[in-house]
């Protein structure tokens, strides 16, 4: 099938790197060049760089309202439009141009945690189950009716970790829907506007964690981040970011005595951090000190005075 493509970040990329071995993806439209990293260089998005190895044509309007853009996808002629986290709303305009329709690969069991952030949402709310779904676009932001839908547990995985189990499902959703339209037999469902929930993009510092909080919160919230929105707070008075977080289990050794560490409080015991909650204690695994690389929280520690003191603290920022 002719296809064009549209998508931004490694969830996309993914799925491009499965569509254009089946069909012939004829473009690719993402978001321009982002600033990224501590050298405030332009970085070309992860489906700009799968499309310009594969020799694939790379696209990057700052809108798809302009007649002159509608034109050029016109002229495109692709039979289907496929769409995976590209960033931009298509207009009606453009709905209407591809013979099959436009299939957005949303990373939600619909009409579940429509919007831009459904992996995070599911995260922090707790879920057990996260999905994807192939839908069928329409002028309503994640309205439109579904035809697969692929799920799987959550379970401790990380928000990049379940990013990638999800988009491995997405790209055979998607090649098994193309093939079951091309084939006459693709039975779609209609969402219930009822049951539906919204999941708003994630706020810049939204995933800090907080003595306040309660162990399980400030542990979910380490799960969703990640590199965009990272999940920070200061420690002895030095800004970190925590990587990896973890749960003490009561067959822990370590259980009892994190317990006793007090809300705001840091412990070093048997060579592991622990942070005080409002309910209890959490354990910081793997942590990122500003300006620095990743690291395991014993070498944090050790760069730390009186860390065993029971006076050193740790608060939001």
């Amino acid at each position: 099938m002719r296809v064009v493509f549209m998508g931004t970040p490694d969830f996309a990329a993914s799925i491009l790197i499965e569509l254009k071995e089946q069909h012939d993806v004829v473009a690719v439209y993402t978001r321009a060049d982002a600033v990224r990293g501590r050298g405030k260089k332009l970085v070309p998005s992860p489906v700009k760089e799968v499309a310009l190895a594969a020799g694939i044509p790379v696209f990057e309007p700052r809108t798809l309202r302009e007649q002159a853009e509608v034109e050029r996808l016109r002229e495109l002629a692709p039979e289907a439009i496929c769409v995976a986290a590209y960033g931009m709303i298509l207009p009606q305009s453009v709905l209407d141009i591809p013979k099959y329709g436009c299939f957005n690969v949303h990373a939600s069991l619909l009409p579940k945690y429509r919007g831009a952030a459904p992996i995070e949402r599911a995260i922090l709310n707790g879920d057990e189950e996260a999905g994807v779904c192939i839908m069928r676009m329409e002028a309503g932001l994640d309205t439109g009716d579904y035809c697969i839908s692929r799920s799987c547990e959550i379970a401790g995985m990380s928000a990049q970790h379940l990013t990638g189990e999800l988009a491995d499902k997405g790209a055979n959703a998607l090649l098994s829907a193309l093939y079951a339209v091309e084939q006459g037999s693709i039975r779609w469902t209609k969402q219930s506007d009822e049951d539906a929930t919204w999941a708003p993009k994630i706020e810049k510092g939204e995933l800090n964690i907080a003595p306040e909080l309660s162990r399980v919160d400030n542990l979910r919230r380490v799960q969703a981040s990640g590199e965009q929105h990272p999940s920070k707070c200061s420690i002895a008075g030095k800004g970190v970011t925590v990587v990896v977080a973890s749960a003490v289990s009561e067959d822990d050794s370590c259980f009892y005595a994190a317990q006793t560490v007090e809300r705001g409080k840091v412990a070093f015991i048997q060579k592991r951090l622990f942070l005080g909650c409002a309910d209890g204690a959490f354990e910081i695994v793997e942590i990122k000190p500003d300006g620095k690389k990743d690291m395991d929280a014993k070498s944090f520690a050790a760069g730390i005075q009186n860390i065993k003191s029971g006076t050193i603290e740790w608060e939001t920022i």
